[in-house]
């Protein structure tokens, strides 16, 4: 599409901090010319009513139709809006982390662009953020419109994510409609497709203070759902690959050194027994085998084997953790200085 490399700046972002909006509102789309006019309507009605300052960012992820043409003229109706349009389709999560690189609200609401998700929630969940005290609030669509084929792996994928995060008052994480402050989206890193697991990459940055709010979810109106099995699929891949870099991500001999010593000194001792089952069969005048012919001689030499290749990958592992540039990177909520360290400075 001509032109899909411009990027539309609302003029909010322009301002100075100080002046910054109270909500900007991050909008990924794939395809979705005929909802954003109406998506847009609604909006701004919400936000006027309210009294609101905002910034809505549109993330055209190289939608195929005419959606990029329709956000070029939603902008000239209203300064407020912004877009970005990719050249190619990256997927949901780029497209959010690059609008979470440009907001400028105190308060950033994310939702989809289906009309699925109700702009009348808005005022809530800005209310929950900056009244309540909550670092994210997630949806939860208690009722749904959608077929069973999604419902019900919907239902199965949530239950796993409670699990295996830890957050156990979240039904639906993967809800498009979240509100955050604004400093959770400037320091969690949205990548692959882990926009489906938003709240943990959160909890992971020290954002523990994460609430739900029951929202009301609206049949797609235009359009066809882009749900599918393999999305089902990857989301337990992606929530493996999570758990297991959080948990091990910048100590990986923890788990591959005590997996392969495990396994290393599992054949070990299976050697053993074979060995000295041999010689008590042969000092006693029994039947015996050689070594090499029992099977369970080289299931032992697999196993340690193995359990060397594990130990040696932890340490691998461990020289590239070593060598990384962010190894010593920290979250920092806040910082209270000594007044000699203050004069010192001076």
């Amino acid at each position: 599409m001509s032109g899909c490399n411009l990027n539309l700046e609302p003029t909010s972002t322009m301002a100075t901090d100080t002046n910054c909006p109270d909500i900007s509102v991050v909008i990924p789309l794939y395809n979705e010319e005929e909802s954003l006019p109406e998506l847009h309507a609604w909006i701004k009605r919400v936000m006027e009513q309210n009294g609101y300052t905002y910034e809505i960012i549109f993330v055209n992820d190289g939608s195929t139709d005419s959606s990029w043409q329709v956000i070029r003229q939603l902008r000239e109706e209203n300064p407020e809006v912004g877009g970005i349009c990719f050249r190619r389709n990256y997927g949901k999560s780029p497209a959010l982390n690059t609008g979470f690189s440009l907001v400028r609200g105190k308060v950033v609401i994310t939702m989809d662009a289906d009309l699925q998700d109700s702009p009348d929630e808005i005022p809530e969940l800005y209310r929950m953020i900056t009244q309540d005290g909550y670092d994210l609030v997630s949806g939860w669509k208690k009722k749904r419109y959608d077929p069973l084929s999604k419902t019900i792996p919907t239902k199965l994928f949530n239950a796993t994510a409670r699990k295996v995060s830890g957050i156990k008052n979240l039904h639906d994480f993967n809800c498009g409609l979240k509100a955050y402050r604004r400093e959770v989206v400037r320091h969690i890193e949205v990548y692959g497709d882990m926009h489906r697991y938003i709240p943990y990459l959160a909890k992971n940055a020290g954002f523990n203070h994460i609430g739900e709010k029951v929202v009301m979810h609206r049949a797609r109106k235009y359009g066809k759902t882009k749900f599918g099995l393999d999305r089902f699929v990857n989301g337990y891949l992606d929530l493996a690959t999570l758990w297991f870099t959080n948990k091990f991500g910048v100590k990986p001999m923890h788990f591959f050194g005590l997996l392969g010593s495990l396994m290393f000194m599992l054949g070990f001792i299976a050697i053993v027994i074979v060995g000295a089952t041999k010689l008590y069969n042969m000092s006693h005048g029994l039947h015996y085998i050689l070594v090499t012919d029992s099977p369970y001689f080289y299931i032992s030499l697999v196993l340690m084997i193995l359990g060397t290749q594990l130990f040696l990958t932890g340490f691998i592992g461990e020289l590239i953790v070593r060598n990384a540039p962010g190894r010593n990177h920290y979250e920092i909520s806040d910082e209270i200085t000594p007044e000699a360290a203050l004069l010192d400075k001076k």
